[in-house]
């Protein structure tokens, strides 16, 4: 999912070297900086699950709730 945020990004950087159009130009700064975010927020989340994942009572993995 990360690698499509920066994909998006890059394609907007394309179309903002090709075009010359205020209105447009504007549409496609907003959706890239919405891609920014986006990005931002899934490394976070990634990252608390990676620290939730390391914590030592993990449910899923405690043996003493395999039945």
């Amino acid at each position: 999912m990360i690698a499509a945020e920066q994909k998006a990004r890059v394609t907007y950087d394309n179309i903002l070297r090709l075009s010359d159009d205020p209105d447009v130009n504007d549409v496609i700064r907003f959706l890239r900086e919405r891609e920014i975010v986006h990005f931002q927020r899934f490394g976070e989340a990634v990252q608390l699950l990676r620290e939730k994942l390391n914590q030592k009572n993990v449910y899923y993995m405690n043996p003493a709730m395999d039945m």
